[in-house]
């Protein structure tokens, strides 16, 4: 491992470790990642201070209450017809005389907050749109705290190719976990990254049985309170997947040294076996404040930022094999981990349509993996040796796309035939 580059995320290289209170840009306010980092914030006042706000403008009143009670500059939404509710909303909440917050507007707005000048960039924007703010955050030097994962696997080398040595730190539970237990030893000592998995809400069914799942039955997470996009993708476990390629990207480990291994109860978050033989594993209630804590504050740690255990009561921690053919998206992500260049953002993209596809009925839920594997058939091998552009990803995701709907609406057609 001493000859590979150096990891994306590295706990021992901090960059601009600076102390004292830390200005933040948060994108995708009104998510779910982005309203606890915003709990975490207020309780914390001495620590963070917020400057900036985005979303993507469907939730216009949570978002002007939010740019009140931070006191933000500036608030930014994607969709420019949300701009008029979000004025309204604005005034409502502000005093008579009292100036409103700048308002950006348009695809590009979050772009423009991730290079605007704070400490650190928290990007929260759930799917790929995130990859340009990602890219934006780290060409101008800012600390990127990292829950987008997308942008990561979309455009891995383009990220690698501006982040400097400690300029990204991981918001997922399980990659700050890994994070968190890397910093015990040196990357000479690893031996393999062990990725925990709650197994969804239908752990121990086979593939049979999940043909007939309902949205209702795929959206009840049994752990986690997420949005329906990243529920849903638990549920089939492409967000194990994903994991996957992240972690091999951000911490420079081949694939075949990152497991994946079922953890109903989510309290082991994930854990870093050595090459001594012993495995640190990083646990805490199923809570994502944590996780956003260490990427706010790292190396500093934020007292209280989430619950801690019980240790007078007693409980039970079970870890399975993970069903690789009830649940094939884990292997799939690996492959096209593998191949690399536009493979990643064509499997990624091509699950994204699928899951609205399978939200709006369309769709049956074995019929998201069976649609991306297709997709990612079709898209075949990258050309090796070829250089990925930003252009190079978005035209992949538009094929992607439209492929899986084209392969939706035949699915759709010869169910009702």
């Amino acid at each position: 491992m001493s000859d590979s580059p150096a990891p994306l995320a590295d706990p021992h290289l901090v960059f601009d470790a600076a102390e004292g209170r830390r200005d933040l840009v948060i994108l995708g306010s009104t998510g779910s990642i982005g309203t606890q980092a915003i709990d975490l914030v207020l309780r914390n006042p001495d620590r963070f201070r917020v400057t900036a706000l985005s979303a993507a403008g469907g939730r216009v009143a949570l978002l002007a209450e939010q740019a009140h009670t931070l006191r933000v500059a500036t608030v930014a939404v994607a969709a420019e017809d949300a701009v008029p509710a979000l004025r309204e909303a604005l005034r409502e909440r502000y005093g008579a005389g009292e100036p409103l917050p700048e308002i950006l507007a348009g695809p590009d707005a979050a772009t423009h907050l991730a290079a605007s000048d704070c400490h650190t960039v928290l990007n929260g924007i759930t799917g790929s749109i995130g990859l340009a703010p990602t890219l934006a955050a780290l060409e101008a030097g800012r600390t990127l705290a990292l829950a987008n994962k997308e942008s990561l696997i979309v455009g891995g080398p383009l990220v690698k190719a501006l982040a400097a040595p400690g300029q990204i730190i991981p918001v997922d539970s399980e990659h700050a976990a890994l994070f968190q237990a890397l910093a015990a030893g040196t990357r000479a000592d690893v031996r393999k990254l062990v990725v925990t998995a709650s197994g969804g809400p239908f752990r121990g069914r086979t593939r049979s049985d999940l043909a007939d799942v309902t949205r209702e039955q795929a959206l009840a997470h049994p752990t986690w309170a997420m949005g329906p996009v990243i529920t849903i993708n638990s549920a089939t476990l492409v967000n194990k997947g994903l994991e996957v390629i992240e972690a091999h990207l951000l911490y420079d480990i081949p694939f075949d040294r990152i497991e994946v291994v079922v953890h109903p109860q989510s309290y082991v978050h994930s854990m870093v076996e050595f090459t001594d033989g012993s495995t640190l594993a990083q646990a805490t209630p199923p809570d994502m404040r944590g996780p956003i804590a260490i990427g706010l504050g790292w190396p500093l740690r934020v007292p209280d930022a989430a619950p801690a255990f019980d240790w007078t009561k007693a409980s039970s921690w079970e870890f399975y094999p993970l069903d690789n053919e009830a649940f094939p998206s884990v292997g799939l992500a690996r492959h096209v981990g593998t191949l690399g260049g536009t493979a990643p953002a064509v499997f990624n993209a091509a699950n994204e349509e699928c899951v609205d596809a399978f939200l709006a009925g369309r769709l049956p839920f074995n019929g998201i993996m069976d649609t991306v594997t297709e997709v990612v058939t079709e898209h075949g091998t990258p050309a090796p040796g070829t250089s990925l552009t930003v252009a190079d990803v978005l035209d992949a995701e538009t094929w992607a796309r439209a492929r899986s709907r084209e392969l939706s609406a035949k699915a759709t057609a010869e169910a009702r035939a």
